[in-house]
């Protein structure tokens, strides 16, 4: 079924992007900024940097081109964690690297849930070496066939790592900072928004997480369409998710059909 799904998903998080390109890229300016943090990425820089930057810079062009009256507002804080895991040696404490890598993503994420992806890509894959490329975008395609947000994809990914308690742990620890932060956040969401270099700086991050999400989605893609099956799989399902209004799941289910069909065949 696996094999059917994927590509589907592949298709719709194309497709998601290209709905948040039109939103999120306002300017020529933006665009150079998220084509630099694009590049960045697939050049290994870190993740949490390709954001801070993308703000910082944002910011930064923003006062260079309106410098600030004299009186001050108010100030933002980019929290920024260690890029290395704390336990490098999974075999001693899966729970506890799982939990605090999933709280460090959870606090961190910014943007559509579809920015996690690179975050799972950069802990799990490329430094902590638990899973393959293949067994996220997997864990992908269980986040978008069972009910719930996209962050489900990090409970499948904790029981690939420890079991049930992996899953458990991983899908406290992924959403627990959202609801802190959520009630904390929405009044100084709006007080950031109203200023214009604070408002530079939420533009600059969105540009550079949508760099991310494009990043990460090459290089699933690049795992998930292996031959010419899976291809037409992934040009069919944007074609309709362009041209039509059908839910997603649908598209979903129809991979699957196609994947057991294989399977049957081959």
């Amino acid at each position: 079924m696996l094999y059917g799904i994927v590509p589907a998903v592949i298709a719709i998080i194309a497709h998601a992007l290209f709905a948040l390109l039109r939103t999120v890229i306002k300017n020529v300016w933006l665009g150079l900024l998220a084509a630099a943090g694009l590049a960045a990425y697939l050049l290994g820089v870190n993740e949490l940097l390709i954001l801070a930057a993308g703000a910082m810079v944002a910011a930064a062009a923003h006062l260079i081109r309106h410098p600030p009256r004299p009186r001050i507002n108010g100030w933002v804080g980019v929290p920024m964690l260690g890029e290395q895991p704390l336990f490098p040696d999974p075999t001693g404490n899966e729970l506890w690297t799982l939990f605090l890598t999933m709280l460090k993503i959870g606090s961190v994420l910014y943007g559509s849930g579809y920015v996690l992806l690179a975050f799972l890509q950069g802990d799990f894959v490329d430094r902590l070496h638990w899973i393959t490329q293949q067994q996220l975008i997997d864990a992908v395609s269980i986040g978008q066939v069972t009910p719930g947000p996209v962050f489900t994809t990090a409970t499948f990914i904790g029981y690939l790592v420890a079991g049930p308690a992996g899953a458990f742990v991983a899908t406290v620890a992924i959403f627990l900072p959202s609801f802190v932060l959520v009630g904390l956040l929405t009044k100084v969401t709006d007080r950031l928004r109203s200023s214009p270099w604070t408002s530079a700086l939420l533009d600059g991050v969105n540009a550079t997480a949508l760099a991310l999400m494009a990043g990460v989605s090459y290089q699933l893609a690049r795992t998930a369409i292996i031959d010419p099956i899976t291809a037409a799989i992934a040009a069919v399902t944007l074609l309709l998710l362009w041209k039509t209004k059908l839910n997603n799941a649908w598209y979903i289910a129809a991979g699957a059909a196609i994947g057991l069909v294989h399977t049957l065949l081959t």
